[in-house]
């Protein structure tokens, strides 16, 4: 465990920007686009499927997945992304494994990809620092998705945050009776259904489908670096993607077209 030494730009929106803030694995996922999904411990089958299928499809577009490593909808998201596109944020200290039926998932995204903390060595779980934990799940993504969520519940107070930093809510659409504060986001206009997942991809700026890993250049460019870093490790094939069509350059970043 190492604490954080630098500023998070994303975390600015907070209310107030945690006093101190540990890590253990790979922090150059803060760099990457990020995405938070939240939801029940109790989920439906259909929004196991669901939430599954959209995380799975946001890591292969090199989209870091961030939730908060609780059980459910959470632990769901962190493992369809792939434990090396995934940033777990915890509501105790590095170190203690909270809930235990998450260890083996918490270490894993610990040895492959990140996990956060902004409490001190030692610090178990308290009610409070669960909503504390959500702040940082939500500042830290550029669009909350909440797949499914009671009324009162965790995830409602995690849609809250979102509403207050300006962040876009997405939610799954769900029948009359189930997931009732997803579907009074919807009725209220606080949330867009995601109806396709392709389509919400897009809209994200996500747009490769089948990335061939073999291949270097479209390898590097599925995580959706910058475009400086593209063209100083691959000037000539950038500029060739490029004219192609194969990549297109959004907000500073290389994103991998379908074509």
């Amino acid at each position: 465990m190492k604490q954080i030494e630098f500023e998070i730009k994303e975390l600015l929106s907070m209310k107030r920007y945690p006093a101190s803030l540990y890590y253990a694995g790979n922090k150059e996922l803060l760099k990457r686009p990020k995405i938070s999904i939240v939801g029940s411990r109790r989920p439906s089958q259909y929004t196991i499927k669901m939430t599954s299928l959209i995380a799975t499809e946001l890591g292969n577009r090199g989209i870091v997945v961030v939730s908060g490593a609780a059980m459910g909808v959470d632990a769901i998201a962190h493992r369809a992304a792939g434990a090396e596109n995934t940033i777990a944020v915890l509501p105790n200290a590095i170190g203690l494994y909270y809930p235990a039926i998450n260890r083996t998932l918490i270490e894993e995204i610990e040895s492959k990809g990140l996990v956060l903390s902004q409490f001190e060595p030692g610090f178990k779980a308290a009610p409070w620092s669960f909503v504390v934990r959500n702040e940082i799940v939500v500042a830290l993504g550029e669009v909350l998705v909440v797949t499914e969520a009671d009324e009162n519940s965790g995830s409602m107070k995690s849609a809250e945050f979102a509403m207050k930093m300006g962040r876009k809510i997405y939610v799954l659409p769900h029948r009359i009776g189930e997931s009732e504060g997803t579907n009074a986001l919807l009725a209220e206009g606080k949330a867009e259904a995601i109806y396709s997942i392709d389509l919400f991809l897009k809209e994200l700026g996500g747009e490769c489908a089948n990335i061939d890993r073999s291949d270097p250049f479209t390898s590097f460019c599925s995580k959706q670096p910058t475009y400086e870093e593209a063209l100083k490790k691959f000037k000539e094939e950038l500029f060739e993607a490029e004219l192609d069509g194969r990549i297109v350059v959004k907000n500073g970043r290389v994103i991998l077209t379908r074509k």
